[in-house]
């Protein structure tokens, strides 16, 4: 009995070892920029899909068939809902992060544009949303990212130093690939309201909160949430991180996608969560921003503050 005990005890599962465990009550404290403890961002993923190919949502089969329709459903993102919601950030004056797919820029010059002219954000989101990365060996997913860079780079004039994966998606050495192309940051890995640093087999990249949750794919898509129990779920997510912000720095992240809020039936609820936000009276304290700015305001922090830093021991709130 005592060595089926000893055995069962050393049982070791498989493990990412990316990060440790940093309790999020045992950090240090620091401020975003101007003294303000919130900051609020929101992503958007501009997506192209191959024609009756690869993966992509579909509005009435969970099981992600490709036809002509669902095609065209996610094509209304960019040919109209994209629009839609770029008007609700101009009425509100919010800036945006873009998760951009590479194939995007060969489609839709005039969203190009737009976003050019607006100084969006522009974060690296795979070639298409149709393929997720732990398909590839290492060597053709290090092709893919090395592509989408190198596009988004022609197109905007500038290679993105941030990256989300496809689907949220990655191989087992995804993070070490986008280190290893420049990369300084990634919104991957939905497990934290605060940036930690992770470990790559060549340094350090730096984790920014995304969410899984408060995810127009996930609630709206999938879940079948309405459009104004989708904005319910935003104004009490930023009422309860603005509560506790006034005890540690956070982050509000918000994942949409034009092709599902971006259909006029949803608009009027997202709008009036994120004016909730915007006019809210605490607003003062939050920050309004991107996540590239985010994870800049980081990288300028002294070593050691960000959760999972290498560069130096991270004292503790013990």
């Amino acid at each position: 009995m005592s060595g089926r005990a000893a055995s069962v005890t050393g049982l070791k599962l498989p493990h990412h070892h990316r990060y440790d465990y940093h309790p999020i009550d045992r950090r240090q404290d620091y401020s975003w920029p101007g003294g303000k403890r919130l900051a609020f961002y929101i992503a958007f993923n501009i997506e192209h899909f191959a024609f009756g190919a690869g993966l992509g949502l579909d509005p009435q089969h969970t099981d992600g068939r490709q036809t002509h329709r669902n095609w065209a459903w996610r094509d209304y993102g960019n040919r109209v809902g994209i629009w839609n919601l770029l008007d609700v950030l101009e009425e509100l004056g919010l800036p945006a992060t873009m998760l951009m797919n590479s194939t995007v820029c060969d489609h839709y010059p005039e969203l190009i544009e737009k976003m050019i002219g607006r100084g969006d954000d522009i974060l690296g989101h795979g070639r298409t949303g149709g393929e997720v990365l732990s398909s590839f060996w290492e060597s053709d997913e290090a092709r893919i990212i090395q592509e989408t860079t190198d596009s988004l780079a022609a197109s905007f004039g500038a290679a993105p130093t941030g990256w989300m994966g496809p689907g949220c998606n990655e191989s087992r050495v995804t993070p070490d690939l986008l280190k290893e192309a420049g990369y300084e940051y990634l919104l991957d890995w939905p497990m934290d309201d605060q940036p930690v640093w992770m470990r790559t087999r060549s340094g350090q990249i730096l984790s920014v909160p995304y969410p899984m949750e408060l995810n127009d794919a996930g609630s709206l898509a999938i879940r079948d949430h309405t459009g104004r129990e989708f904005g319910d779920m935003i104004v009490d997510q930023f009422e309860e991180l603005l509560q506790g912000s006034a005890k540690r720095p956070l982050v509000f992240a918000l994942s949409l996608h034009a092709f599902i809020v971006g259909q006029p039936f949803r608009l009027k609820p997202l709008r009036e969560a994120l004016r909730h936000c915007v006019n809210h009276p605490e607003a003062g304290s939050v920050w309004f921003t991107t996540a590239g700015a985010i994870a800049k305001h980081c990288f300028d922090l002294p070593a050691g503050t960000i959760a999972g830093d290498s560069r130096r021991h991270e004292p503790t709130n013990e």
